[in-house]
């Protein structure tokens, strides 16, 4: 069996879903939860792009120890000193440098001559080796480019010592017989001193990032990269999740494992979802909420007698089946504390004093406390003390003529609070008129989606909005979780409009 690598970039690729903005509190959680799925790199960020970019590399550099933290780097000397400096801490840093190589990038984007592309290759990787012991090259854009020359690129990097060579996909513009047929390609072709690892790197636009990746093992790359869920750029990328199980479940085809820790996936999973706001498909394979349902009658007829007939992975096998009561409202402190180490929150003094008193309300409220409870109970958190703005107040009242009113209080900064109300033709309606009366916005709510985190009338409310900024066509998420359903769909407004509101000041 050959092992695969699995590099993560839902913090870089990922992060550039529309609406999707994680702060720095939220990425090391992420990364936390990735290293305890199995994740051998992540690609942290982006570190010259930003302040923040630039902190929360650095801050993940410190909290993981297994996992290889990787930055990102144009090639540019600049960008090759910020990733050193952000990833200086790290148990295992790596850089990833790139550079477009497509015919329609070097003359339209670049700007720049094929000799000088080759010679910008040679110069800044070489660079990036006296800083990294490990160095990835990627060729952007390299399915759309001729493969002679994509060859002397690759080879170029090599020589000047790269250790790892991505083969992005970027546009998603491949298929798997092409795809896989450029690994061959270059991993025949190639002459090294040194072994080199081949990454596959897939766009979703036409609907074959997993079937590209998988195409790329089958053709000897040892390195697959993607994130949580597919999200990412346009259509996203490749899931990892989808990998991961394609592998495990067909051993007898690939001949190759990976170190991806399969009940962790429906958890990882949730956490991404909730804090980027990106609800989930139903349909969506492995982790959809319809992925193990069954409605013919035929298959559950099949499935009853033998599970085997219709179902190729069992619902624990992804975690979905997972637990149940944990803790209850008598448990002490103490207990909580060691169940939210155990699902991967290492909580310093105050943030544990915060979640208990959190948990402590919810179980007044709830007659069981479930592991997606909790983890509900600190995304909810991590938002609410991350965000500058925070909702304090909403107040509800029927209008005679049938419509509905709403007060509502936010707290912006460290101003004091703010209230306004509005009427609407329902209560979401007249609460989210009244949060754009308050912050003077009038943004287009294009979605809205709500769901129930566990079964039962006691069932926490999870909320997702998506709302677009008319002139540009940006969008920007929020999720809300509470007890109250029009609680969290505030909470979600709310979160939303602070990403909208940091848009609209720049």
């Amino acid at each position: 069996m050959r092992k695969i690598q699995f590099f993560d970039t839902t913090l870089r690729d990922g992060e550039q879903t529309p609406g999707v903005n994680f702060n720095t509190k939220e990425k090391v959680q992420i990364a936390r939860q990735l290293e305890k799925w199995g994740i051998d790199a992540i690609e942290a960020g982006f570190p010259i792009a930003s302040v923040g970019d630039f902190e929360a590399v650095q801050e993940i550099a410190r909290s993981v120890k297994r996992m290889t933290v990787v930055g990102l780097a144009r090639c540019q000397t600049a960008d090759i000193d910020r990733a050193y400096e952000a990833l200086k801490e790290a148990a295992h840093p790596q850089i990833h440098v790139f550079l477009a190589t497509s015919p329609v990038h070097m003359e339209f984007k670049l700007k720049m001559t094929p000799d000088e592309v080759i010679a910008s290759i040679k110069k800044h990787v070489s660079y990036a080796r006296t800083k990294f012991e490990k160095v990835q090259f990627s060729p952007e854009d390299a399915s759309r480019t001729e493969r002679s020359f994509l060859l002397k690129a690759v080879q170029t990097a090599i020589d000047a010592g790269a250790t790892i060579i991505n083969v992005p996909d970027t546009v998603g513009y491949s298929n798997p017989t092409e795809y896989g047929g450029i690994f061959k390609y270059l991993i025949e072709n190639i002459e090294s001193k040194e072994e080199i690892i081949f990454s596959s790197h897939c766009h979703d636009d036409l609907g074959m990032a997993t079937a590209n990746a998988l195409a790329a093992v089958e053709n000897g790359a040892g390195r697959v990269e993607g994130t949580v869920n597919g999200i990412g750029e346009r259509a996203g990328n490749t899931a990892l999740e989808e990998v991961a199980l394609a592998l495990y479940i067909r051993k007898d085809l690939y001949q190759a494992e990976s170190n991806i820790v399969l009940n962790e996936t429906k958890r990882m999973s949730d956490l991404v979802s909730r804090l980027s706001g990106v609800a989930i498909p139903r349909n969506k394979a492995i982790i959809g909420a319809n992925a193990y349902a069954h409605e013919s009658g035929i298959h559950q007829d099949g499935v009853l007698k033998n599970p085997d007939t219709y179902e190729i992975i069992t619902p624990s096998l992804v975690g979905v089946n997972t637990n149940s009561l944990p803790l209850g409202k008598l448990s002490g402190r103490h207990a909580f504390a060691t169940k939210m180490d155990s699902l991967g929150y290492q909580l310093a003094e105050e943030e544990l004093k915060d979640a208990f008193k959190r948990f402590k309300s919810l179980a007044d409220k709830k007659k069981q406390v479930t592991e997606e409870d909790l983890i509900a109970l600190m995304v909810g958190q991590s938002q609410e003390t991350e965000g500058a703005y925070s909702l304090e107040r909403v107040q509800l009242q029927y209008v005679s003529d049938g419509s509905q009113g709403a007060i509502v209080s936010i707290k912006t900064g460290e101003e004091e609070s703010k209230t306004e109300s509005a009427i609407g033709s329902g209560s979401i309606q007249a609460i989210y008129n009244s949060i754009d009366k308050l912050l003077n916005q009038q943004p287009e709510l294009k979605e809205y989606y709500i769901k129930a985190i566990t079964g039962g009338e006691d069932a926490q409310a999870e909320v997702h909005v998506t709302i677009e900024e008319p002139k540009t066509g940006k969008q920007f998420n929020g999720i809300g979780i509470d007890f109250d359903v029009l609680q969290a769909s505030a909470k979600a407004y709310v979160k939303a409009s602070e990403l909208f509101q940091k848009e609209v000041r720049k």
